[in-house]
């Protein structure tokens, strides 16, 4: 799984990084972003889930990667 952000519709509310903070922090404007590479270890899938369904944007994207 690989986690992306629309940065077009992130609003900042930081939900993201609150709530799984090995897998999102936040940019020099408080803006949402993914660290790394933004390939989720199996053991972190359920942290993005959560961070991605708390988003009231939507802007939060799993893509499953086969």
């Amino acid at each position: 799984m690989k986690l992306l952000i629309d940065s077009g519709k992130c609003q900042g509310h930081g939900r993201c990084y609150d709530l799984s903070p090995d897998l999102f922090g936040d940019d020099d404007e408080g803006f949402g972003q993914v660290l790394g590479d933004g390939v989720v270890p199996p053991e972190k899938e359920r942290a993005a889930r959560l961070a991605a369904a708390n988003c009231p944007e939507r802007a939060i994207e799993l893509v499953e990667e086969s």
